[in-house]
């Protein structure tokens, strides 16, 4: 099912991913020789620490246990045998296995110039080689630099200005073949030659070789006999497109891809029409990192809540057919796992999608009202430092499944956002927009569904006592310019109400006769909201619940941020 997926997507972008046996590869270091072969310079194509500039190639080799070399390009075992990992001897054979590569090469374009070039760089010893590029200003960053995905290494030739693997007469790209032939593929359901090993598809976090699909080496026994690819036959044609998929969506400037910890996000719909394409930048710029420093994030997010709006109320027209995909993937030794998987028809994404911002909704009274209701804002909340990449293993991927499935919010994020507010007795927008989340999508039939802002007709007891805390905490900070009972009873308050409110309360009393001589029309507003709170409180709860105490500070957060306070204190 998700090789299919990837297929389709491979098949469905035309000129935006590379041809058939060809792939776009990063390489950061160019090696440029004169016309007769001699090592000039390196030339740093890097773009930043990550990423490198990209260039159209013959597609990559996949790998085992045994050397295999690149087309005209490949690391630095293979290009000059060099490694950190071993002296000169141990990377040997990886170098004479690319010398053999680049000699049949030669003999297959024997008049070419540039080959004739880089042929005549290898007829030296490797340490000669070494030696030479050794003397280069780059030759340090180079060496520190040599496990990084971008350290990869091509040729130029002095005064060209296309890298020789990237030269379209010195590709020998096979074509489809049109006999019915070898087994049948499990993605396309057609005969063809089938592949022993897949294509690395490395994502951050990972090795180079990590695969999506890889096989047991020398296994045959516990398999009927069947080794590597046998197990599974994918088609020549068909595994190139999937790895062709995952890798154009995994580039550093891909817009189909967000990240949260060591998580990777891939997300896609099926086909070319508008709805699809306005789905899939609606969900980058909900879930990626806002592209310039200088972006809207408002004016961002608002547009993805159209978006989807548009897409689930049919205003923006999206066919029965449309599907939208998800994958999330996390490195796992040699392989990758798949940690997340989810299709649904691209009009039930838009409703969830918008039922996520609905949910999510709540009053915010900040200055700069920046969107809070990303991934990265949910998790960064609930974490000691603020980061989304702190948030508990497994929380990430709980959070995604709600987000894109409609579920109940995971209890971990709600436990954490708690555990967060009582360690800093300190509730913002994002915290009291989960728990109202949290609490809402439980379908509690026993209790009101939260508003997105002071609601005066929930009666439930923790939400009133929430409600009546922040009340007693503004009358304090009226007559007294502070707010310790918050520090020093909120906590008490949200979980034992009985036990501290009637302290609570004496004190307020002395709040209040001492701002009645100041300002007695203030301390008249906040007594008064005092009684109609409590003439709704029938008992002290002698605890609250998890779920209560979320009601509490939902309660004292809507209370806090009701307009009337605002207007009154000014």
């Amino acid at each position: 099912m998700i090789l299919k997926a990837l297929y389709d997507y491979y098949q469905r972008s035309g000129e935006d991913v590379a041809p058939l046996g060809l792939e776009y590869k990063q390489i950061g270091f160019i090696i440029v020789l004169d016309k007769d072969g001699h090592f000039l310079r390196f030339e740093d194509r890097r773009l930043d620490k990550k990423s490198a500039q990209q260039f159209l190639v013959m597609k990559s080799v996949g790998r085992s246990s045994a050397p295999v070399a690149n087309y005209l390009y490949d690391n630095s075992q293979y290009v000059f045998g060099y490694s950190d990992k071993g002296d000169l001897g141990s990377m040997r054979k990886y170098f004479d296995t690319f010398k053999s590569k680049l000699a049949e090469i030669y003999g297959m374009y024997p008049e070419n110039k540039a080959i004739q070039a880089v042929f005549a760089f290898y007829q030296q010893e490797p340490s000669a080689m070494v030696k030479a590029m050794q003397q280069d200003a780059l030759w340090d960053d180079i060496a520190k630099n040599l496990n990084k995905k971008y350290s990869t290494f091509s040729f130029l030739i002095d005064g060209d200005t296309e890298i020789v693997a990237s030269k379209r007469d010195l590709m020998n790209v096979a074509t489809p073949e049109d006999t019915v032939v070898g087994k049948l593929c499990l993605v396309t359901g057609k005969r063809s030659k089938t592949v022993e090993v897949t294509t690395a598809t490395m994502i951050p976090g990972s090795q180079a070789t990590a695969k999506l699909v890889a096989f047991q080496v020398n296994s045959g026994y516990d398999s009927y006999g069947k080794t590597k690819g046998n197990n599974a036959p994918i088609s020549e044609d068909a595994e190139f497109a999937y790895t062709t998929a995952l890798n154009h969506m995994l580039r550093p400037d891909s817009h189909n891809k967000f990240m949260v910890g060591n998580r990777t996000f891939l997300f896609w719909a099926s086909s070319e029409s508008e709805a699809s394409k306005e789905s899939e930048d609606s969900l980058f710029a909900l879930l990626g990192r806002p592209e310039t420093d200088d972006d809207d994030p408002n004016r961002r997010i608002e547009l993805v809540r159209s978006t989807f709006m548009a897409i689930y109320n049919g205003k923006l027209n999206a066919d029965k057919d449309d599907t939208f995909y998800i994958l999330g993937l996390a490195p796992n030794s040699a392989r990758i796992a798949v940690v997340y998987w989810n299709e649904m028809p691209l009009r039930d994404f838009a409703g969830v999608i918008s039922r996520h911002f609905e949910d999510m909704e709540m009053v915010d009274i900040r200055k700069e009202k920046k969107p809070y209701v990303g991934l990265h804002s949910i998790l960064g909340s609930v974490t000691l430092g603020g980061k989304s990449s702190d948030a508990i293993p497994n929380m990430p991927d709980a959070v995604v499944k709600s987000i894109f499935q409609g579920l109940p919010y995971p209890i971990s994020l709600f436990q954490a956002c708690i555990r967060r507010v009582r360690a800093e007795q300190s509730i913002n927008v994002v915290r009291a927009a989960i728990m109202k989340a949290y609490l809402n999508r439980l379908n509690d039939n026993n209790h009101k569904n939260i508003e997105n802002m002071l609601d005066k007709e929930n009666n439930n007891q923790g939400y009133l006592c929430g409600r009546l805390f922040a009340v007693l905490e503004n009358l304090q900070y009226a007559a007294n310019k502070q707010d310790s009972i918050r520090s020093s009873y909120m906590n008490a308050a949200s979980s034992t109400p009985a036990a501290v409110f009637s302290t609570i309360l004496k004190l307020s009393n002395s709040h209040y006769g001492k701002l009645s001589k100041e300002n007695k029309g203030l301390a008249v507003f906040f007594d008064n909201q005092k009684k109609e709170i409590m003439a709704m409180i029938q008992d002290f709860p002698t605890t609250l619940d998890l779920g209560n105490q979320g009601r509490f500070f939902l309660g004292y957060y809507h209370q806090k941020c009701y307009r009337e306070n605002k207007e009154t204190e000014e």
